[in-house]
């Protein structure tokens, strides 16, 4: 090291009273920090946490910046104090020992739902934004103090994690956080209701029910053909005048499932404790008819717990299919179970990310649902008496869509929607008609759209936006083709709906009409995060239910967004889909379910 001599040292003498040499001392070795690759850092994860207020149109991109971003940053932060800050050594070990052990550590004793995407969204953005600023303020405090007082206000910083519960994330990736010694809304409903049952808890219907049974007004999932088109009564839209009228509303346990309708009963899936349980509710009162549970849970950070599926109810059957693969047939009258078949274990694989979310479909003898399995254990077809295997069929390994029916150029097949694209698979045998290949990286989780006899509108998940394919038959095969390829409406798990030659869904949050012909934008305004849409097709207006649990009127008209009318029907993030069966209104969430009158239209 070079060495500096003290003048004041130069006083000192020996014995002969002639002056010493001055005593060498080092010079100290403490620099200032280099910190304007800090303050760069610093400004770009304030950026990333900002994109989605000032970008406009704030795409599912980014979100996945303003989410993932400030963690880069603050691995970022940690690389700029190892290698390129001028701090000395020890600094350097003793800063890279107490971030990476200080965060281990409170991660240890925080909340178990804070060590996923609360720890990357959360806990190090915050613990390494603490450190970055102390390290600019102290850079000039030559001493270790600065690493020590830094250190020490990083670990607050890490610690507000230790307080805090992650309840999962809002379609636009913002996370929900709570303190951690607060109940969940499950836990209030647990509180409320009792511990679970697991034995099925039924009040015997009478044979007044045979024919509701038998002839259900809204069988499943969007309906009897899966297409969220409801073809009943005319609706008003003057909820100003005639505001519609709650008949009821009652905590229930997470999911995110739909309702079935028939007559008085009203079935959907929930999660209640350790067990997911199939509930029939009284359409009237809202009070449990009976209920069917197993022992399973199914839990994911993002969208929380409960089963995703919606029953079917289909020539008497009833049929649900857990979260963990588990599909049942039921009595629907008692809820009593008649035979169950372990999906998961059959297709020998473990529940995808956001769990198996295939509704059941009914066609002819068989229950189809898919499984995601290799080989050919993608799709299973069951007997609907036995429980037994009819047939299965090769498929993408996971999917959030369900198997449907469809008239391809006048004959039915089943069209599933996977990860790799559609396949066509024939209802009787699941021979593969067609399999047409659009790969996506991430999921599928909305139905296929037909917009003709021979054409529907596969979408996909993020940005990738939709794709319109035309189908035909040389020679008795199939043959696939694409029409157009349109980001002009970017899906994820929100629906859509076809109406006279246009398409109306979620752009994103943002709510969007598309020319269903040759997918060029229309429109786009109206946030509602992202909800579910329902076509009331005889009144001319679509029901939008909001990601905050609004229901919505919207006029679709391809001119531009006519909203008509709204009010705030429950409370709580709504993913769920909307049913209308005459005059009522059924929507639920993961902790509410109500029920309103809507006012009808009137005949001069």
């Amino acid at each position: 090291l070079p060495i500096l001599y003290d003048r004041r040292l130069m006083t000192e003498t020996n014995e002969a009273n002639e002056p010493l040499p001055a005593k060498p001392i080092e010079q100290s070795k403490f620099k200032t920090l280099r910190i304007w690759p800090a303050v760069l850092i610093l400004l770009a994860m304030l950026a990333c946490k900002l994109a989605p207020v000032v970008v406009p149109d704030a795409t599912d991109a980014t979100w996945m910046v303003a989410g993932f971003g400030p963690f880069l940053g603050g691995v970022a932060l940690l690389i700029w104090w190892l290698t390129f800050s001028r701090s000395t050594w020890q600094e350097r070990l003793l800063g890279l020992i107490v971030i990476v052990g200080g965060a281990a550590m409170i991660l240890g004793v925080a909340d178990k739902s804070m060590r996923g995407p609360g720890a990357v969204m959360l806990t190090v953005p915050m613990g390494m934004t603490v450190f970055g600023i102390a390290t600019v303020l102290f850079s000039q405090l030559l001493t270790i103090k600065r690493t020590v007082i830094a250190l020490l206000l990083t670990t607050i910083g890490f610690g507000y994690s230790a307080l805090i519960r992650h309840d999962g994330v809002w379609g636009d990736f913002g996370n929900v956080y709570n303190w951690r010694w607060t109940k969940t809304q499950e836990d209030l409903f647990l509180a409320e209701r009792g511990n679970p049952i697991l034995e099925p808890v039924s009040h015997e219907l009478g044979e007044s029910f045979a024919a509701a049974i038998a002839n259900p007004e809204w069988p499943g999932f969007r309906g009897a053909d899966r297409s969220a088109i409801y073809r009943g009564p005319a609706i008003s839209s003057d909820w100003d005048s005639h505001e519609p009228e709650l008949i009821w509303k009652v905590s229930v346990g997470p999911g995110w499932t739909s309702f079935v309708v028939a007559g008085e009963l009203l079935i959907t899936q929930e999660q209640r404790g350790d067990e997911e349980s199939v509930v029939c509710y009284d359409a009237d009162t809202g009070e449990e008819v009976w209920i069917y549970s197993i022992k399973s849970r199914f839990e994911e950070s993002l969208g929380g717990p409960g089963p995703r599926a919606t029953p079917t109810l289909v020539n008497g059957q009833l049929f649900a299919y857990g979260a963990n693969g588990n599909l049942v047939r039921l009595d629907p009258k008692t809820g009593a179970r008649i035979w169950e078949a372990g999906v998961a274990k059959l297709a020998e694989r473990r529940p995808p990310s956001w769990g198996f979310s295939s509704s059941p479909l009914v066609v002819g003898s068989s229950v189809i649902v898919h499984a995601g399995g290799t080989d050919d254990k993608g799709v299973f077809a069951f007997d609907v008496e036995t429980g037994q295997v009819n047939w299965r069929a090769a498929s993408g390994d996971h999917t959030y869509s369900s198997p449907q029916l469809s008239a391809i150029n006048g004959n039915e097949f089943v069209v599933m929607l996977t990860n790799k694209g559609a396949e066509v698979l024939d209802p009787e045998t699941g021979e593969i008609r067609l399999s047409y290949s659009w790969n996506t990286g991430g999921y599928r989780a909305l139905q296929p759209t037909f917009v003709s006899a021979d054409s529907f509108l596969l979408p996909t998940d993020g940005g990738n936006g939709i794709r319109c394919v035309r189908i035909t038959s040389n020679e008795g095969e199939m043959e696939a083709t694409e029409v157009w390829t349109k980001t002009t409406m970017k899906t994820d798990f929100n629906d859509m709906v076809f109406y006279k030659d246009h398409l109306y869904g979620f752009d994103g949050a943002i709510f969007s009409c598309i020319n269903a012909q040759t997918g060029e934008r229309a429109w786009k305004g109206g946030r509602y995060g992202k909800g579910q849409v329902l076509l009331l097709e005889n009144s001319g207006l679509l029901l939008v239910a909001s990601e905050k649990g609004d229901a919505v009127l919207i006029k679709p008209d391809p001119s531009g967004h006519q909203e008509v009318a709204k009010f705030r029907a429950i409370e709580g993030k709504t993913w769920n889909h909307p049913v209308v069966v005459g005059d009522r209104l059924f929507i639920r969430n993961g902790q509410q379910a109500a029920c309103y009158r809507l006012p009808l239209v009137v005949d001069e």
